[in-house]
């Protein structure tokens, strides 16, 4: 077994090869003067158990096409089986047409990837479940709420914690939360979305007076959803809000956005490579996935059981 990382987030590659005991395999992922993108492998991976470590976060073009290279090279190179491990997949957003004339791009990266030669996926928190349909090849899509609710109880225990899900969408991913905590309540804000990017926030379904709410989404993008479920949230009388989100995307001004918002901690994995402004950011705090998996990528290996990790 080998691993081998693009480089879309080295300290995330570098955490799982850590934890796992073995280094990363020696390659150049590297550009030409045009930003054409070129691979080599400068050491022997024939008959190996290859995993590959690639976030497609942004810039997303580029970080697909890092990956669907590093698969070619590897299948070339008779490696005797590929797994493209994607903490972060993206286009996972456009898993349907949402009216006519429009892409299921989530759809069309996941044949690039079987294309490219890949045997098998390993991912983290799917936007939505069905996309594993989208993959001819066995996927594995691993859970973020088992690391979050470790992190909720060892630091907010001794509070009345409401469970949040910032949409009717996400209702099952927060009942799934807290269940993890002891069966905790549960409260859904009500939202309509105007247009892409911009959300409403109508009314808070459950009570949340005086309770510590806890939202729980898959990805914080423009961060435009939470940053409006907390402030309707604290107007409904929540003694304070904390957001557990997989994947903070965080793209154009979402750092400031949190940063003036009643948020009180934003917690994020480190699914994706975190930007400067998020690091320094005090409300934004990052949680390791690399033992979630390095475990996971250790059982696929053995051929033993991977979803064992969530009972």
């Amino acid at each position: 077994m080998k691993l081998m990382t693009g480089n879309s987030n080295l300290p995330l590659a570098k955490g799982i090869a850590e934890y796992m005991g073995l280094p990363l395999t020696d390659a150049s992922v590297r550009r030409f003067a045009d930003n054409e993108i070129f691979v080599e492998i400068h050491e022997n991976v024939r008959g190996e158990d290859m995993f590959v470590i690639q976030s497609t976060s942004h810039p997303a073009n580029d970080n697909l096409m890092e990956l669907l290279i590093m698969i070619d090279a590897l299948r070339r190179a008779s490696a005797k089986r590929i797994t493209a491990v994607l903490p972060y997949f993206g286009y996972a957003r456009q898993d349907r047409k949402p009216g006519p004339r429009t892409p299921i791009s989530a759809k069309l990266v996941a044949n690039l990837i079987t294309e490219a030669g890949a045997d098998r996926v390993l991912t983290v928190d799917l936007h939505a479940g069905q996309i594993q349909g989208f993959f001819d090849i066995p996927t594995d899509n691993l859970y973020g709420a088992p690391v979050m609710s470790a992190d909720i109880l060892s630091r907010h225990a001794d509070k009345n914690i409401t469970v949040v899900s910032p949409d009717v969408g996400g209702v099952v991913r927060a009942r799934a939360l807290a269940k993890r905590l002891e069966d905790a309540p549960l409260a859904i804000v009500d939202k309509r979305r105007e247009k892409a990017g911009v959300s409403e926030v109508m009314n808070i379904i459950g009570d949340v007076k005086d309770r510590f709410c806890i939202l729980i989404d898959d990805i914080a993008d423009s961060a435009g959803t939470l940053c409006n479920a907390a402030d309707a949230l604290k107007a409904a009388g929540a003694s304070d809000v904390v957001a557990y989100i997989t994947h903070g995307v965080l793209s154009g001004e979402a750092v400031n956005r949190v940063n003036a918002s009643s948020l009180r901690k934003l917690v994020i994995t480190d699914s994706i490579l975190a930007s400067d402004a998020a690091n320094d950011s005090e409300k934004i705090r990052q949680l390791p996935i690399a033992p979630l998996l390095g475990e996971a990528i250790k059982r696929i290996a053995d051929e033993s059981s991977v979803s064992s990790l969530f009972d």
